[in-house]
């Protein structure tokens, strides 16, 4: 196996190798992934074996329906997922992350109610300028302020999240003022009843962003300089 220049007169510089020898790599690496794949199911099972617990403190939601408790979320299904969207009431528009990871899952939003689930996303600045930046990014899909709830400050206390990460991108220390997250959170319905089942935060979502898993594919990867990406895909260069 050499080492060899990429097309062109770049100085980046990769291993070339015989068909041969990249079947035996690739037939390594295969092996690899297979296990991964067959631990990533035992997980997923293992997940949703997870007790459940029941939610008994009442959340009133602002929707464009109205007010909504979070049983009313479920809009008639038994299962719900809420992603943490970081936008609060202090900061002008939504996080970049955020709305990247988003904007791989609007499309999974009509495949998940034919499963049963509901999506939405949630986040403590105004329904008003929710909305606002829905409309902007072009995504259809249902997002509520929990702004007059302390809906957040309970569930990233649920999933133990690190003091310092409580006051994200402030350094004052006031979580219910400044705090936004990057998290997920799932809940069953049975019988009226509102069940929290799992939650993850920060890296936890990163295999939801389907960006991600194509750059883990492609030649070079995700890089290694995000000081200018990812952007909101309106603030990209023409």
């Amino acid at each position: 196996m050499t080492r060899n220049r990429i097309a062109g007169d770049s100085p980046a510089t990769h291993a070339v190798s015989t068909r041969e020898q990249w079947r035996a790599a690739y037939e390594r690496q295969l092996a690899k992934e297979k296990e991964l794949t067959r631990r990533s199911t035992e997980l997923a099972r293992e997940r949703q074996a997870l007790p459940w617990v029941r939610v008994d403190k009442q959340y009133l939601f602002d929707t464009t329906a109205g007010q909504r408790t979070l049983a009313e979320l479920f809009d008639g299904r038994s299962q719900l997922i809420v992603r943490h969207f970081m936008h609060g009431p202090k900061t002008p528009e939504g996080c970049p992350g955020c709305t990247f990871e988003t904007d791989n899952l609007v499309g999974a939003v009509p495949h998940l109610a034919h499963r049963d689930v509901t999506f939405i996303l949630s986040s403590r600045s105004p329904l008003p300028v929710l909305t606002a930046y829905k409309q902007r990014m072009g995504w259809d899909i249902e997002w509520v302020s929990s702004g007059g709830t302390d809906f957040d400050a309970d569930f990233f206390e649920y999933m133990h999240v690190p003091t310092a990460r409580r006051d994200y991108g402030s350094g004052s220390g006031s979580m219910l003022d400044v705090m936004e997250l990057m998290a997920l959170s799932c809940f069953a319905l049975e019988d009226g009843v509102v069940y929290h089942t799992y939650s993850t935060y920060d890296r936890g979502t990163e295999a939801l962003n389907a960006t991600w898993q194509l750059l883990d594919r492609a030649p070079k990867g995700r890089g290694e300089d995000f000081s200018d990406w990812p952007r909101k895909r309106d603030e990209y260069p023409a």
